[in-house]
């Protein structure tokens, strides 16, 4: 009897063990599940994931007016590499002095220039993915600290932009400039002296200061050996290039932006870079 008792109670023991055991093991399979579960949803703009977030984003993404869109985050996005370091001549973001004549233009010009591209400033600042009302967000960002920007809510109005007087002024110091370059070929022509640049290594140059444009076409650099871009500015002979290379011209700065260098190390690179299509 007494044995019976003893196994009895052994057998209990066990159930009720293996009972706590199996429910300890539910247990870490929850707490396991739960930390394994994933922490959101991917959701691709256009499909019905059934959250009520993509549902929020919606009208931010695809707002009715430049007033609902972030234009601060389209800036730093697409305008800040130039606007941020005057890179291209690109006026800077809260200087008043380099926005001043600009300003006098009017809101309605300063954003058709953004949308449509003005000289060296690509249409949508490069970006065509960008909508009129993107465009207008952004440039408000931009100008809000020297300008009062209007209320944005629609596309951007044409506006008439008079740039007569100015491409008068480019073609009065493009005629000074030619005719300072036409001098010196003569000096040179007189003296039967070498080149003062020869044997400068122009291709290291190149690299350093000329490549990041000229390899790219960025702001309307003619690209290094595209003989159509450079066939009109060959015609105008090497002093002229020598000269624009060195004072700068257009959205070219002088000196491709490296003052360090000589006027002989700028020719030397421009005579590397046209070599290819001579």
């Amino acid at each position: 009897m007494k044995s019976s008792k003893l196994i009895m109670g052994c057998l209990a023991t066990l159930g009720l063990t293996a009972g706590m055991a199996t429910a300890q093991a539910n247990v870490d399979r929850d707490a396991i599940a739960e930390r394994l579960k994933p922490a959101g949803q991917l959701c691709l703009q256009g499909e019905d994931c059934g959250t009520a977030a993509s549902a929020d984003a919606a009208p931010a993404a695809n707002g009715n007016g430049a007033d609902s869109i972030d234009g601060g985050a389209i800036y730093n996005r697409v305008c800040m590499a130039c606007h941020e370091t005057g890179a291209a001549g690109a006026p800077v973001r809260s200087d008043a002095d380099g926005w001043a004549a600009r300003i006098d233009q009017g809101w309605d010009t300063l954003l058709d220039h953004s949308i449509n591209g003005f000289n060296a400033m690509p249409a949508r600042g490069g970006n065509p993915n960008l909508s009129d009302e993107e465009v207008a967000a952004a440039t408000a960002y931009l100008l809000e600290p020297v300008m009062d920007v209007p209320e944005l809510g629609g596309a951007a109005e044409e506006a008439p932009a008079e740039e007569a007087p100015a491409e008068e002024a480019a073609v009065e110091e493009e005629a000074a400039s030619d005719e300072a370059t036409e001098e010196a070929a003569a000096e040179d022509d007189a003296t039967g002296d070498a080149p003062s640049h020869a044997g400068i290594d122009g291709e290291a140059i190149y690299n350093q200061a000329c490549m990041a444009c000229h390899m790219t076409g960025a702001a309307g650099a003619p690209i290094k050996g595209d003989a159509d871009a450079w066939a009109a500015r060959l015609e105008q002979g090497m002093e002229t290039l020598y000269d624009h290379s060195i004072n700068g011209i257009g959205a070219m700065p002088p000196k491709g932006g490296n003052m360090s260098l000589s006027d002989d190390d700028v020719k030397a690179a421009v005579d590397f870079m046209v070599e290819a299509v001579q």
